[in-house]
């Protein structure tokens, strides 16, 4: 009797996800993103700057951008690269953490200065931030938006039509922040529908029209992230 109960409680237990390995040559397409035997993949917890991003030193922009990918490239050399990850993003590419040699790469990139710790997705490296601009290591050196302020950006706005679409809906959602849900959308002045996410400079000062509990809602509503410089 007791066996057929822990079958029946391994069988009502949820499924876990499966980790997927991929190794092999790799090739780098920028700060966070390497090819691994054919397996595109982006490295877990960690944000570099876009490609073609700039960042200002001592008043002149410089390729931020393309040296982040170029460090990365450094750390890969002609050695293979082990990657680990359980789940895929949008783009399909596998979330994963990645060795090289001696390297973690995830966690080298980020105390070397060339990535920072994507805090929307994890906190494992946040540490070795504090460590790299402690010591003005990499982008640290210069001033820059952060890779996620840049990517929105360079997007293009919301259009005409999916504003006045969401202009004559009632403002929804007011209460949730109780229960979870604290992103605020706010239509300024200007007609820009643009989100504010908790420990932003102007959340606390900022009207909500609407709250969402997520990025991909206030995104879908017709609002953009707010830039913060």
């Amino acid at each position: 009797m007791k066996s057929v109960l822990i079958i029946l409680l391994a069988a009502m237990a949820p499924a876990t996800a499966s980790a997927e390995a991929v190794s092999g040559p790799a090739t780098v397409v920028d700060g966070d993103t390497l090819t691994v035997d054919g397996r595109r993949v982006r490295l877990f917890g960690i944000d570099a700057p876009e490609l073609r991003q700039p960042c200002m030193r001592e008043g002149e922009a410089w390729a931020c951008g393309e040296e982040a990918k170029r460090q990365l490239e450094e750390l890969v050399g002609a050695n293979p690269v082990a990657c680990t990850g359980e789940q895929e993003d949008q783009y399909g590419r596998l979330i994963a953490i990645c060795r090289s040699g001696r390297y973690e790469l995830n966690a080298t990139m980020v105390e070397s200065g060339w990535a920072m710790a994507f805090r929307m997705y994890s906190a494992d490296y946040v540490a070795h931030e504090f460590r790299a601009k402690a010591a003005r290591q990499g982008i640290w050196r210069s001033t820059f938006d952060l890779p996620e302020y840049y990517r929105l950006a360079q997007a293009p706005e919301p259009s005409a039509q999916g504003r006045s679409a969401q202009a004559s809906r009632p403002p929804a959602r007011q209460s949730a922040t109780s229960v979870g849900c604290p992103i605020k959308g706010n239509r300024n002045r200007r007609g820009q529908w643009i989100y504010h996410l908790p420990g932003m400079p102007y959340y606390d000062a900022t009207r909500a029209e609407e709250m969402f509990c997520t990025e991909t809602e206030a995104q879908a509503a017709g609002y953009r992230r707010a830039i913060v410089r």
